[in-house]
C-alpha cells in the first residue's frame, strides 16, 4: 500500500501553519493507524481552540516585561549626580590648596605682568567665572531653599503651639454617655506576610481582646509565600479556634496589590456585611485587652465619625541608637502632628494599623485601592473628601516594634515618602473638584502634601547636603550661621519635647535627620515622577519582641505550641534565607558614602578660610554620613 498522508491546516498561521502525518495503512493495522490519526486530529483541534488563550497570555507577559524594562530605565540616578559634584569639589579643593600654597594674594588688583604661569591664569579665570556666573545662581537657589526652610519651621512651630494649647486646656475626645453598654459587631483584621517572628504574639493579642465573643470575628490575612510559615500560622489559628475563639485563617493564591489587595480581598467576604466596624493591626502590633472598649464607643451617636486612630508605643525604643532616633521622630508625629490635626481639623493621615474604621465609611470611599504603596493615606484622604471625621486618641497606646537595622528603616522610609507623592499626583484633580471648603483644600494640597511631604525632603537635601558644601568652594554664596546652626538646633529641641528622655541625643538626631534626607529626597522624586523604585514594597523586618512576656502563655500548652518537623516538611520548601538568619554582615550604601566624601572635602576646604561653625557642622555631618554609609548604626541584617 502506498503511504497515506493526513494533512491538517490550522486557521491561525502565526502559530501552526501545516502539520502532516505520514504512515502506511494495511488491512490489519488500519484501525491502529486510524486511531492514531484521529488522536492527532483531536490534539490539533484542542491546540487550535486553546491558541487564542495562549496568545493572550504571551501578549500579557510581553507587555509586563516591556513595562518592567521601561520602569527600570526610568530610574533616578542620584548617585551619578553626587559623583559628579564630588569629583568637581575634590578637584577644586586640590586647586585651592595649590593656590593657597603659592600665596596668590587677591588683596590687591592683579596686574597682567604679575601672572607668571598658566595655572595662575586659570585660577584667576576661575575666580572671575565663579563670581559672575556660578555664585549668583547658587545664591538664588539657597535663598529659595531658606524661604522653604523658614515656612516649614513656622508650620512646625505652630503645631507645637497647638499641642501646648491642647495640654493647657485638657482638650481630648470624650466618650459618649452609656458607652459601657455599647457592643456592636467588630471585625479584627491582621494582615501579614512571612511574619514568622511576630505572628504568635499578634494573634494572641487579638484573641485576648475583651469583647463579647459572639460579636467579634478575627481574620488572619496571611499573604506568606513560604509554605512552612503558612503552616505555622494556620496551626496557630486552629489552636485558638479549638479554644472557642471566633477566628478565621485566609490565604490568597494570587498575591496582588500587597497589603491593599489583601485587605480588599478580605472585605469582599459575604459575612463581613454582618459587622459594623473593623479594627486593623499589623503583624507586630499587640493591642491591650481593653483596646476595643477604649476606641469603639467613640462611634456611638456619632454617625459622621469614620476612623478612630490609637497611638503607637515601641517595645524596643531603647534597643540601639537607631531606635532611639526613630522614637524621637514618631513621638513628635503622634504627640504633635496627629493630635493637633485630630483636635482642630478632624483629619489626619491614617497610620495603617492600630485603628478602627466604620465599614460604611470604607465602602463609601471605594474601599482599599492598590494604586499606591500608601493605601492607608489614600483611603484617609478619600474619606476626608467624602466628609467623614477622624478622632485621634493619644492616651490609647498599642505596642509595636521599630526597625532595628538601617536597611529595614531605609526601605520603610523610602516607601513612606514615595507613596505620598504617588497619591498626590492621583488625587490632586479630585481634591480641586471636591465639594469640601477652600480651607480644607488648602490644608490638603499645601500643608498635608506639599509642605510636609515634598518641601521638607527637598530643602533638607538641597540646602544642607548640596548647597552648604558648595558654598565652601564658592564663598560669595556663603550661608549665614543662623541657617545652619541656630534655627536647626531650635527646631530639633521642639521635635524632642514629646520624648524628653531623648534630650541627650538632640545633636545626633539633627545629624541623622540630615543624613536621612538623601533617602527621603530620592523617594520623593521617585514617587513624584512615578519612577521604577516608587513601586517597591518590602515588608519591614521584625525581631518578635513582646511587651508582655506572659501574653503568649495565655491559653496555650507546651504540647500545642510545638510543631513537628514532619508538618513543616509537608508544607513545602523552606526559604533559604531562614538558614542564614544568624549570619550578619555590614552593607555599603553608596549614596551616603558619596555625600560623606563631599562633606568631608568641603570641611577640608573650610579650613583654608578659617570658618569655625561651618567646619564643625560639615565635619560632624560628614562623619554621620560615613557611619550610616558603612552600616555602623543599628543592627546588621542578612
Amino acid at each position: 500500500m502506498p503511504p497515506t498522508s493526513v494533512i491538517v491546516k490550522m486557521e491561525n498561521p502565526n502559530n501552526f501553519s501545516l502539520v502532516q502525518f505520514n504512515g502506511e495503512i494495511s488491512e490489519k493495522g488500519s484501525k491502529v493507524k486510524s486511531t492514531k490519526q484521529l488522536a492527532g486530529l483531536l490534539i490539533l483541534r484542542l491546540q487550535r481552540l486553546a491558541s487564542p488563550v495562549f496568545n493572550s497570555i504571551i501578549i500579557l507577559k510581553q507587555r509586563a516585561f516591556f513595562k518592567r524594562r521601561e520602569q527600570t530605565r526610568k530610574t533616578w540616578k542620584i548617585l551619578s549626580f553626587l559623583k559628579i559634584i564630588l569629583i568637581l569639589a575634590f578637584l577644586t579643593l586640590l586647586f585651592e590648596i595649590y593656590a593657597h600654597w603659592k600665596q596668590w594674594n587677591l588683596g590687591h588688583m592683579i596686574r597682567p605682568q604679575e601672572v607668571t604661569t598658566i595655572a595662575h591664569a586659570v585660577y584667576l579665570q576661575w575666580l572671575s567665572i565663579r563670581a559672575d556666573y556660578i555664585a549668583p545662581a547658587l545664591v538664588y537657589l539657597s535663598r529659595f531653599c531658606i524661604v522653604l526652610f523658614l515656612v516649614q519651621s513656622i508650620d512646625r512651630f505652630v503645631q507645637c503651639v497647638g499641642c501646648f494649647w491642647i495640654k493647657c486646656k485638657g482638650l481630648k475626645p470624650v466618650l459618649p454617655k452609656k458607652a459601657n453598654s455599647y457592643y456592636p459587631m467588630v471585625l479584627v483584621q491582621i494582615p501579614m506576610c512571612n511574619e514568622k517572628e511576630v505572628y504568635e504574639q499578634s494573634i494572641s493579642a487579638a484573641c485576648n481582646l475583651d469583647w463579647p465573643r459572639d460579636r467579634l470575628l478575627i481574620q488572619v490575612l496571611d499573604d506568606s509565600n513560604i509554605k512552612s510559615v503558612q503552616i505555622l500560622i494556620r496551626n496557630e489559628v486552629n489552636r485558638w479556634k479549638q479554644r472557642g475563639i471566633n477566628i478565621i485563617y485566609r490565604h490568597r493564591f494570587l498575591r496582588t496589590g500587597y497589603k491593599a489587595g489583601n485587605l480588599n480581598s478580605a472585605m469582599s467576604c459575604d459575612y463581613v456585611r454582618n459587622y459594623e466596624f473593623v479594627a486593623l493591626f499589623d503583624a507586630d502590633f499587640q493591642p491591650n485587652p481593653d483596646f476595643l472598649k477604649q476606641t469603639v464607643p467613640h462611634f456611638k451617636d456619632n454617625p459622621q465619625l469614620g476612623l478612630v486612630q490609637a497611638r503607637w508605643s515601641f517595645v524596643n525604643k531603647d534597643e540601639n541608637l537607631l531606635t532611639r532616633l526613630q522614637n524621637i521622630n514618631l513621638a513628635f508625629h503622634f504627640e504633635v502632628e496627629q493630635q493637633v490635626n485630630g483636635i482642630f481639623l478632624n483629619f489626619f493621615g491614617f497610620n495603617g494599623t492600630a485603628g478602627v474604621w466604620r465599614i460604611k465609611a470604607l465602602e463609601d470611599t471605594g474601599g482599599w485601592l492598590e494604586r499606591t504603596t500608601v493605601e492607608d493615606m489614600d483611603i484617609a484622604v478619600r474619606a476626608h473628601l467624602r466628609g467623614w471625621k477622624f478622632i485621634f486618641l493619644n492616651d490609647v497606646k498599642v505596642s509595636c516594634e521599630l526597625p532595628e537595622s538601617y536597611q529595614a528603616y531605609k526601605k520603610q522610609q523610602h516607601r513612606w515618602h514615595s507613596g505620598p507623592m504617588q497619591l498626590f499626583r492621583l488625587c490632586l484633580p479630585t481634591i480641586i473638584t471636591s465639594k469640601i471648603s477652600a480651607w480644607k483644600k488648602m490644608n490638603l494640597v499645601f500643608l498635608f502634601f506639599l509642605l510636609r511631604k515634598l518641601i521638607l525632603p527637598f530643602y533638607s537635601f538641597t540646602l544642607f547636603c548640596i548647597i552648604l558644601p558648595l558654598t565652601m568652594f564658592i564663598p560669595e554664596a556663603e550661608l549665614p550661621i543662623w541657617v545652619i546652626c541656630y534655627v536647626p538646633v531650635f527646631m530639633s529641641l521642639l521635635n524632642i519635647l514629646p520624648a524628653p528622655k531623648s534630650f541627650p541625643f538632640v545633636i545626633p538626631y539633627l545629624m541623622f535627620e540630615n543624613t536621612m534626607s538623601v533617602t527621603k529626597f530620592n523617594a520623593m522624586v521617585s514617587g513624584l515622577f512615578q519612577l521604577g523604585s516608587s513601586y517597591e514594597w518590602v515588608v519591614t523586618k521584625k525581631t518578635g519582641r513582646s511587651s508582655d512576656t506572659n501574653l503568649l502563655e495565655t491559653g496555650k500548652m507546651a504540647l500545642e505550641k510545638s510543631i513537628s518537623e514532619s508538618d513543616i516538611e509537608l508544607g513545602g520548601e523552606v526559604d533559604e534565607k531562614e538558614e542564614k538568619i544568624n549570619k550578619k554582615r555590614n552593607r555599603i550604601y553608596r549614596n551616603e558614602l558619596a555625600l560623606a566624601c563631599l562633606l568631608l572635602t568641603a570641611a577640608a576646604r573650610s579650613l583654608l578660610s578659617a570658618q569655625g561653625v561651618h567646619f564643625y557642622f560639615l565635619l560632624f555631618q560628614g562623619l554621620s554620613f560615613l557611619v550610616v554609609g558603612l552600616d555602623l548604626i543599628g543592627e546588621q541584617v542578612v
